[in-house]
């Protein structure tokens, strides 16, 4: 029941009523079961690291011009990446063309400090965003990036359930700065 909830709130975006009706439950219910289950993945022992896969060398040049431009507020420079008809869905919050959303203008305000970097998470190829923590840069959550034909077609923006982190079983980051 937890780990269903899990997924079908945190990764498939459900609303919680239509996860009560999926797994036969109220909306109560799968509060308490998203609760458990959260929690259970923020006290999950660490597993072991295995080494990234290669990717295509034109989506990692693409995944990398994307986080520097991301992380120079280059907004224009990374619409110049992303195909118009890209979808954009913040987990949790917002799912939408990315033509009629203020996502760039959301990252443009925030006084946070953050910054993306390119990292590897299960050891695929990953955008991983960072906020500041004392005087180091700790993983906080995900950007997914999605590319067809040399374009990125798909975010997915993991800000607003940093607790991603905590599924899979490595998550490195690049330590060069992007």
């Amino acid at each position: 029941m937890e780990r269903a909830c899990e997924l079908l709130k945190d990764v498939f975006d459900y609303s919680l009523e239509d996860i009560a009706v999926l797994v036969d439950s109220t909306v109560g219910g799968v509060k308490a079961a998203l609760n458990r289950g959260r929690s259970k993945l923020a006290t999950a022992p660490q597993r072991t690291v295995r080494p990234p896969r290669p990717k295509s060398a034109d989506v990692a040049r693409l995944l990398h011009l994307y986080v520097e431009r991301f992380n120079h507020q280059d907004w224009d420079g990374l619409r110049e990446l992303i195909a118009a008809d890209a979808r954009l869905r913040v987990v949790d919050r917002f799912a939408a063309p990315l033509s009629d959303s203020l996502y760039f203008g959301n990252y443009a305000r925030m006084t946070a400090p953050w910054r993306l970097a390119m990292g590897h998470v299960d050891g695929e190829p990953a955008v991983v965003m960072l906020h500041r923590r004392a005087d180091d840069w700790e993983p906080f959550s995900l950007v997914q990036l999605d590319v067809a034909d040399e374009r990125i077609t798909r975010i997915v923006d993991y800000w607003h359930t940093p607790w991603i982190l905590r599924a899979p079983t490595s998550v490195v980051v690049d330590p060069r700065p992007s």
